[in-house]
């Protein structure tokens, strides 16, 4: 039998729309900033936030968030720690920091960058939405005002500028179009969408995309446009990928989706879908290693089903989904068994697939749980673990099944 073209054994119907767009696409990892707002992580020491700084760089992650050092001392001497690694080290991901549209925010941002001797890109923001207009007793002059003060203040230090407008998922169009227009006359370079509370759906990230495109369009200025999302509805990759495809230049996201309230957009999992829609071609090896070090430093445990990452990502006990994989193995062909029963390949992330034996099983898992752990699959031992199997509640650990060999 002649082995099949690749291209032929998978159908993928998520390339089949013809108005597909081909994007690229740049990434801001938000983790050492937004990331640490949750209220159930711990702010890391400054050496971990420097491995991390470090893995954002291997995965090919364009920029990053080193914080709001108008927030506190401590806040701006990680900072600064973090800018002069960037230098020192020659780091391709750019820094930015947040700051309110307050100039006691903005200066520090200043100080920093006059102090390490690098451009650092100042995200100032402001809420947009009519309800958080309610809240804080602001009108649109008012707000205005701070945009055109703060965005001049910055620039006129030497400071790029992203302009960033807090919920603008529930802003009203016109009151986007004056803030993004008085950001933009000012001298922004970059002005950031965002999705603050979780609220929108790909649909309305596509339709929100568009008009800010076309106010930008309007300006007649060469301005770039980010993406902000979070997860409150479990849309937040979703809408990342509508951004993407709407003309979102840059997109952010934190490691695990960590963030306020149900997290942010993960950067781990929108690395991997852009990979698989080859919108990039990034080195994800390290990406396991990136997941693992922020949840330790955190305090965020990864759970077991987390896709790509998580422990049981590439791990089978299902009797017909292992022999599957075994078979492809069989026939020698590693690409067709790292997707015969996994929409992402294992190796795309340094990992394998895996098969394990438990109440699911058949005797395809026994005897290649033993060929792998150097036993002779005999059928009477391969009996003996079968049949202890399908008897117990749960897969059977290394030792459960050694023990039973050895009885």
């Amino acid at each position: 039998m002649s082995v099949p073209e690749e291209s032929s054994l998978i159908y993928d119907w998520n390339r089949a729309r013809v108005d597909r767009r081909h994007r690229s696409v740049e990434f801001d990892d938000e983790t050492l900033r937004d990331g640490l707002q949750s209220p159930s992580v711990r702010d890391p020491d400054i050496e971990t936030k420097l491995r991390i700084l470090h893995l954002m760089n291997d995965l090919g992650i364009h920029a990053a968030d080193l914080g709001l050092p108008g927030a506190s001392e401590r806040q701006k001497q990680d900072v600064v720690r973090l800018a002069r690694e960037i230098r020192d080290q020659g780091l391709a991901v750019f820094p930015n920091c947040a700051a309110r549209t307050l100039i006691s925010d903005i200066a520090p941002i200043c100080d920093v960058a006059d102090e390490v001797g690098i451009a650092i890109e100042a995200s100032c923001f402001i809420g947009s939405s009519p309800i958080r207009q309610y809240a804080e007793d602001w009108d649109i002059d008012r707000m205005l005002r701070h945009t055109e003060k703060a965005v001049s203040y910055a620039v006129g230090r030497g400071l790029p500028v992203m302009y960033v407008t807090e919920d603008t998922t529930r802003a009203q169009p016109e009151t986007i179009r004056r803030l993004y227009t008085a950001a933009i006359e000012a001298g922004a370079g970059r002005i950031c969408v965002c999705d603050t509370v979780g609220h929108a759906t790909p649909h309305g990230v596509t339709a929100l995309l568009e008009f800010v495109h076309q106010v930008v369009a309007d300006t007649g200025e060469a301005v770039k446009v980010d993406w902000h999302g979070h997860r409150d509805r479990a849309l937040d990759i979703a809408n990342t990928m509508a951004a993407i495809e709407a003309g979102a230049d840059r997109v952010h996201a934190t490691a695990l989706g960590i963030g306020e309230r149900s997290g942010n957009t993960p950067m781990d999992l929108l690395l991997v879908n852009c990979r698989l829609e080859g919108w990039i071609d990034n080195d994800l090896s390290k990406l396991g290693e990136y997941c693992r070090v922020v949840s330790k430093a955190t305090g965020r445990p990864i759970p077991i089903n987390y896709p790509v990452i998580g422990g049981d990502a590439f791990r089978t006990a299902t009797g017909v989904h292992a022999a599957a994989v075994i078979k492809a193995q069989v026939k020698g062909d590693a690409w067709l068994a790292d997707r015969i029963y996994s929409g992402v390949p294992a190796s795309l992330v340094g990992k394998c697939q895996e098969i394990e034996v438990g109440p699911m099983s058949g005797t395809s898992n026994v005897v290649y749980w033993m060929r792998q752990h150097g036993v002779e699959p005999t059928d009477e031992r391969v009996q003996v673990v079968l049949e202890a199997a399908k008897d117990a509640d749960h897969v059977l650990s290394e030792g459960e099944i050694r023990h039973l060999l050895d009885d």
